[in-house]
């Protein structure tokens, strides 16, 4: 009885190493501008990896294309991101948010940014087409392209770039996002703002933390009950659950820029 019982043991403790052993992996996917912030990347990954009890690993991604494609090829992954490729998500049904961190600033806006002196209403009725804003991004490429019926058509690869391109006379006016224009406005003293009436709402999420799928139920929900405790690891005042109703006004942005989520690419 006794060495049947020592048998069992071993054969408990082997199962569970060689489940540990091949367990899961799950592919934690930051944007391409995390490039800088890989550091952060991994403090987030580990701290749900260790909170979760799953082997969860940092990915930041070469371009969004990359995003999307694991999400929609069932591999287990997850996403940190925020809006534009949330709205695209939420359109093709690849994923499932969870929660967003908050600090103030997770919902934004698209702004008009033009030369002081001008009429910032006549510039969107008479040269729409001669707007600069950022590709793939709801402060961006959504707001610019809703405000001008689709018709803005200088895409850039941020907001500096595209602020840029108002100050050297390459572009009529550019929509740029409301906070990064907060903290970069000193370097462009000869551009004015405008709120684009209907867009310029700062209804766009943030920093939301989004499951494919493909993930299991059980997986889902450890990594949500881990994320929601671990506010100082994404550096946030807090982790709260994300409504996904929370993303149609980015969608509808997009609707109203004759962007389609379904067919969308860089």
């Amino acid at each position: 009885m006794k060495k049947a019982l020592n048998l069992l043991i071993i054969l408990a403790v082997l199962f569970v190493t060689l489940g540990s052993a091949y367990a899961e992996t799950v592919n934690l996917w930051f944007p391409p501008g995390w490039k800088a912030k890989g550091a952060k990347a991994r403090v987030i990954s580990k701290a749900l990896a260790e909170q979760s009890g799953i082997n969860i690993k940092p990915r930041i991604a070469k371009s969004y294309p990359e995003i999307l494609k694991a999400f929609d090829s069932g591999q287990p992954s997850l996403v940190y991101v925020g809006s534009f490729v949330q709205a695209i998500i939420k359109a093709r049904g690849l994923g499932t948010p969870l929660v967003q961190s908050i600090n103030g600033k997770e919902l934004y806006s698209g702004i008009m940014v033009y030369p002081k002196g001008e009429d910032p209403e006549a510039i969107l009725k008479n040269t729409p087409e001669q707007i600069a804003f950022t590709i793939g991004a709801s402060s961006g490429e959504s707001s610019a392209k809703a405000a001008t019926s689709g018709k803005a058509s200088i895409g850039v690869a941020n907001h500096g770039a595209a602020s840029g391109a108002v100050k050297a006379g390459k572009a009529k006016a550019a929509v740029v996002k409301n906070w990064w224009w907060e903290a970069n406005k000193a370097k462009f003293p000869t551009l004015a703002t405008y709120k684009v009436p209907g867009v310029s709402i700062e209804k766009n999420p943030d920093n939301v933390l989004t499951a494919s799928k493909s993930l299991g139920t059980d997986t889902v929900s450890k990594v949500k009950s881990a994320a929601l405790q671990l506010k100082d690891a994404f550096g946030a005042t807090g982790v709260e659950e994300f409504d996904a109703s929370k993303i149609d006004f980015s969608i509808e942005l997009m609707k109203k820029g004759n962007i389609d989520p379904l067919t969308y690419s860089w």
